[in-house]
């Protein structure tokens, strides 16, 4: 289901005149050695989206500043921009790009929505870029490139498009930058105050053909939350990934994530459909090849809200044990600490105390599961000697349930893969 490997992001500081750090510039990496083989922009760019919001986070990646991310013409007139927090992201526009009337029709709209604009790797200004001036707040200029003679009069040409502030971009020495103050620049950036910070991550590769199903999903005004939420059990990671997208996106959430249909209900279904064309731009290599980690976790998941059920008439409870069991691997398939995995991740004092300590009624729904995997007979016993939430009689039937439910994932696309074949697919996972 998923291949994980290793990711780096690069990320440049950008200081204002009293050298505070203001913004970064997120950068592709392809290796730890901080070099960035591009082949192809757009799948660049969607990588260094998708590492930043969801695989480490906003919070994470940017702190208080702004992240400037490069966009070509296709990126910038796809909906993958509108998944970004308008406040917190610089589009950068790469210099060369086709200046038409429906890129500047989509700019336009975009700074109506909250979206700042920088132009990027600016050598000389002509003709072709004087329709982009009027919407632009940053204008980058390569003080590499750009001959020392001619610097200044790029300066004042830059200048005299009125509001914008400029950046100095590839500032290398002391001299250049001492130069660069004196003509007034108001930003900076370059390998003299900071090279780029390369932040490294554990990437997982969700299924093309979950993607793909989920995308569908979301495009048809037909399919209810409850559909999508079930196909969302069938990849526990892609279900960290969205509640990790949540609260960056969603910043000042007033109230914990209580389900994944709660979570694809904040998100709205345009950020939903957004947020899965980044997914299936960035995974160019995902598998189709079910991991045995992640069916563990779906496994979890599954026998925690069948043990719900038989406890509770509480919908919200078996959504909540369900989002347990599939968190509960995640420290292991990231490799770092459970406070750490969920340190970014808005969820109720329940769910967090069950992944940490094993409180609470669904930190022991989840050690009777551990127990289970571990075949502790005796550990099984004692958590069950009261019958609550079933006898161990009743247990290997849950089991099997849901042991058969998580085999089944990856096997086929269709919903009707469930346990209970009898059952219409529309009623087979889901509560009102």
């Amino acid at each position: 289901m998923l291949t994980k490997t290793a990711f780096w992001l690069g990320r440049q500081p950008i200081l204002d005149t009293m050298a505070a750090t203001v913004g970064y510039e997120l950068l592709f990496r392809s290796d730890p050695g901080n070099a960035a083989r591009i082949d192809d922009n757009r799948m660049a760019t969607a990588n260094v989206i998708n590492h930043a919001f969801s695989e480490l986070g906003i919070a994470a990646v940017l702190g208080e500043c702004r992240g400037f991310i490069n966009f070509d013409s296709e990126l910038l007139m796809s909906d993958v921009v509108e998944l970004l927090p308008p406040e917190r992201t610089v589009i950068e526009l790469l210099e060369g790009l086709d200046v038409t009337q429906t890129v500047l029709e989509r700019c336009r709209d975009l700074r109506s929505r909250g979206f700042s604009f920088a132009l990027d790797d600016i050598v000389q200004l002509d003709d072709l870029h004087a329709p982009l001036l009027a919407i632009i707040d940053v204008v980058k200029i390569d003080v590499l490139a750009t001959p020392a003679d001619e610097l200044e009069e790029l300066v004042l040409k830059a200048r005299s498009a009125g509001r914008v502030k400029l950046l100095a971009e590839k500032v290398d020495t002391r001299a250049r930058a001492d130069r660069c103050r004196e003509l007034g620049f108001d930003l900076f950036q370059g390998y003299f105050f900071a090279r780029p910070v390369v932040m490294k991550g554990r990437r997982t590769d969700p299924s093309k053909r979950v993607l793909l199903r989920l995308l569908e999903q979301a495009l048809d005004e037909k399919t209810d939350t409850a559909e999508i939420e079930d196909t969302f059990k069938q990849a526990p990671d892609l279900s960290y990934k969205l509640m990790r997208l949540v609260n960056s996106v969603g910043m000042g959430l007033r109230a914990p994530i209580q389900s994944l249909s709660h979570a694809v209900q904040i998100l709205g279904r345009r950020q939903l459909q957004r947020w899965l064309q980044v997914l299936l731009f960035a995974n160019q290599t995902a598998t189709d090849f079910p991991s045995p980690l992640l069916q563990m976790a779906a496994s979890r998941g599954k026998l925690m809200e069948l043990l719900a059920e038989k406890s509770s008439r509480d919908g919200h409870l078996h959504d909540q044990a369900f989002m347990t069991g599939i968190l509960s691997l995640l420290d292991t398939l990231l490799e770092m600490p459970m406070t750490e995995v969920i340190g970014q991740l808005h969820l109720p004092d329940e769910v967090r105390g069950a992944l940490v300590q094993r409180n609470g009624r669904l930190g022991r729904l989840l050690r009777i599961v551990e127990a289970l995997e571990r075949t502790d007979d005796a550990e099984v016993a004692a958590l069950l000697a009261d019958g609550d939430p079933c006898t161990t009689a009743e247990l290997p039937r849950l089991q099997i349930e849901a042991l058969s439910w998580s085999n089944r994932l990856g096997q086929t696309g269709d919903r009707e893969a469930e346990p209970n074949d009898s059952k219409p697919p529309k009623q087979t996972q889901r509560r009102a």
